[in-house]
């Protein structure tokens, strides 16, 4: 399932979408990064089964923190579900896109017009080498779930590094997701 392009949208969408504010449980804490310190970017909320996968990564010093690394600690995906509010970003580090963009859903069999920003499912189109990261619980290798491109204007675009691609994972049983990119 490809994600496309679906206009701008409030900050707070439900939907699946690129920037804004998570939508996340009671008791949430903003992810800070673990190699400088600063709050992590929100990147996207998107679709699970079981409720959606937040992912943030760091931005704060692009470059110099191993946002690319699924597990050096300057990105981070959650798995929320149940009832779910609008997280409020803290005042420091860089934590939210320009603008915020709702993804809609379209089939890969169909051609669209429409900025392709990503995809949910299948496997994972690596540009370099496969990276799957394994479940920091259980070490079973994670499921992938989505891809995501830069974005299709500089305002909503995450910083992949110029042409890099973002992509998360998920282990179902044990509740957990992990994000990395590639250039």
């Amino acid at each position: 399932m490809l994600l496309i392009y679906d206009g701008e949208t409030t900050a707070d969408a439900p939907g699946p979408r690129t920037g804004g504010v998570p939508l996340v449980p009671n008791g949430f804490v903003w992810p800070r990064c673990r190699e400088c310190g600063g709050a992590m970017q929100f990147l996207a909320q998107l679709p699970l089964d079981s409720g959606v996968v937040a992912v943030f990564f760091c931005q704060n010093d692009p470059g110099m923190c191993d946002a690319w690394d699924a597990t050096a600690g300057a990105n981070r995906a959650y798995v929320f579900s149940g009832e779910l509010t609008a997280a409020t970003a803290p005042a420091d580090g860089e934590t939210l896109l320009g603008a915020v963009t709702a993804l809609r859903g379209h089939s890969a069999d169909e051609p669209t017009e429409e900025p392709v920003l990503g995809r949910l499912g299948g496997e994972p189109d690596w540009i370099q080498d496969d990276e799957t990261p394994g479940c920091p619980s259980c070490a079973t290798r994670m499921t992938f779930t989505a891809e995501l491109e830069e974005g299709h204007e500089f305002a909503t675009s995450a910083n992949f590094g110029g042409g890099g691609r973002g992509y998360v994972f998920n282990c179902r049983p044990c509740r957990e997701a992990a994000f990395l990119w590639q250039r």
